[in-house]
């Protein structure tokens, strides 16, 4: 069978975008580490529970682990699919077949070369296990040839499957083959990345050091997204918790640490006057929203449901969350992304509590409580919630704040359809990478919104395999809009708007860039 030769070093997916991948940030980089060596502190927002990343999509668990596991494929600069632990890709002609030939002279973090069987028990324990793990309901079978190939064959052909084996929500990070069937959070953190892991302190901090033996992908002089010419040019890396925005904000004043992620809007003037402080800026970074858990009463009621939403000033809401850093955003994209819709955007931000009344007597609501799961570690996720009870209790709902550590109210959120309604978080790089990966969260088996018996709503589902499989771009937009307006429809989620991410490194700091997790590869500290 003739083959479709994809010699990629890097490799655009025409799924995500036409044309030509823009590498204006690695081809800035001239020089990977302009000075080896120092320690750095990196001060986080949220606490961390587990370096899992198949079975955790917390961003502060990929902030850490994408600095030590790396991926068959991943996404660039722009949130398309290229390679990275693999070296090619070679597509059959009818669409289904998929050989990658994986980098020479890879190496785990214990010592062992990377080889086929890796990657095979890789995939085995993300099907078994993973939180997306419904990415890979289009493979019949992965073939290991040798100990540089990998080889998956499809059901049949589809479109997107790029999309999917390289998102990196819930990334399929590849790690040693005699790791395939250890248990969630029970994964030992050994993968082939840049940094190496030294100490892990539960909901304190993570150090990792460089990996001498990391071999780095020399196809491109630089870094874009987590692919790319990667190069550890710290000694050590801290990743240390400071949930309390002052006190993180205080530790990057004093030196105490180098770089803090979202920094206070009302901080931003005060740091960008300071000469020893750097402020950097991603504009579209994460969607602020919420979701109801469908098995819990009273939330489990559609009219309930659809009251609460009718109740929401979703302006005033964002304006508190957020110090005024904020856009209003009626869709689960961001403006200019290809999927982009605005479908279902009349039950966006109503802020109609005669309406939402109106519907709770329909629903024959009596007063139940509605518990607002969330977390003083993360500040806005606390203030959403904070300001959604009031404007619920303005129509009449006795809404009431459940309030847990990060790590506690995540898992209550992943685990239990008992004790809770709604969940707050922030999705960044759900929405970040488009298309199907911006639902999936709401499709089968993920369900984060606990439908009952685990399977979503058929409407739902119908447009999103169109989603997933169609190779008309068109049609997959149009599914896009469909579904979106049925999440609106059946309230699966609430999205109150868009976010940037404001970060601050001290002026010595060389070569960090902010992306949606960091990054500190190519990251130098100058004496």
């Amino acid at each position: 069978m003739k083959m479709a030769r994809i010699k990629a070093r890097l490799l655009a997916c025409t799924a995500v975008a036409a044309g030509l991948l823009s590498w204006g940030v690695a081809a800035a980089q001239a020089e990977i580490c302009g000075r080896k060596g120092g320690d750095l502190v990196f001060g986080m927002e949220a606490k961390l529970s587990t370096l899992d990343q198949h079975v955790n999509a917390a961003n502060a668990t990929r902030n850490v682990a994408m600095n030590i596991f790396e991926t068959l494929m991943t996404r660039d600069e722009n949130m398309a699919p290229v390679l990275d632990l693999a070296d090619s890709l070679d597509i059959s002609q009818d669409g289904k077949t998929y050989t990658f030939k994986l980098r020479p002279g890879v190496k785990f973090h214990n010592g062992k070369p990377l080889t086929s069987a890796d990657v095979a028990g890789s995939f085995a324990r993300y099907k078994r296990i993973g939180i997306d793990r419904s990415a890979l309901d289009a493979i019949d079978r992965w073939e290991t040839p040798d100990d540089a190939t990998f080889r998956i064959i499809l059901k049949e052909p589809r479109a997107t499957f790029l999309e999917s084996i390289s998102a990196s929500t819930v990334p399929i990070v590849i790690v040693p083959a005699d790791q395939s069937n250890a248990e969630p959070t029970q994964l030992k953190p050994i993968g082939t990345g840049p940094f190496e892991l030294v100490e892990f302190v539960a909901d304190s901090h993570v150090k990792v050091k460089r990996f001498d033996g990391y071999v780095p992908n020399k196809s491109l002089k630089g870094i874009s997204g987590f692919a790319g010419q990667k190069e550890a040019c710290l000694d050590t890396v801290t990743f240390r918790t400071l949930a309390e925005p002052g006190a993180r904000t205080a530790a990057l004043e004093t030196g105490e640490v180098q770089i803090v992620e979202d920094v206070p809007t009302l901080s931003r003037e005060r740091l960008s006057k300071n000469k020893d402080i750097k402020v950097v800026q991603l504009d579209y970074a994460g969607l602020n929203l919420t979701y109801p858990n469908f098995s819990q009463a009273p939330t489990d009621n559609l009219k309930v449901r659809q009251a609460i939403l009718a109740s929401l000033n979703m302006e005033d809401i964002m304006d508190a969350a957020s110090d005024g850093a904020f856009s209003l955003n009626p869709s689960f994209q961001f403006p200019g992304q290809t999927y982009y819709s605005e479908a279902g955007s009349q039950l966006y931000n109503q802020n109609n509590p005669e309406k939402a009344k109106a519907l709770l007597k329909e629903a024959g609501y009596k007063g139940e409580k509605v518990v607002l799961l969330t977390t003083r570690d993360i500040p806005r996720a606390y203030t959403t919630a904070l300001v959604m009870s009031e404007q619920m209790k303005a129509a009449g709902i006795n809404a009431e704040l459940l309030v847990l550590d990060w790590p506690t109210a995540l898992g209550m959120s992943v685990n239990d359809t008992k004790g809770w309604n709604f969940f707050f978080t922030t999705w960044i790089t759900v929405t970040a990478q488009g298309g199907a990966q911006s639902l999936r969260n709401l499709a089968d088996p993920s369900n984060v919104h606990k439908p009952v018996g685990n399977k979503s709503d058929e409407d739902f589902m119908e447009q999103f395999r169109i989603l997933s499989s169609s190779p008309d771009l068109e049609k997959r937009k149009e599914a896009f809009a469909k579904a979106q307006a049925r999440v609106f429809d059946q309230v699966m989620a609430i999205p109150f708007g868009a976010i940037p991410k404001i970060q601050a490194t001290r002026a010595n700091v060389e070569g960090y860039i902010p992306f949606f997790n960091t990054r500190v590869s190519n990251v130098w500290l100058k004496q």
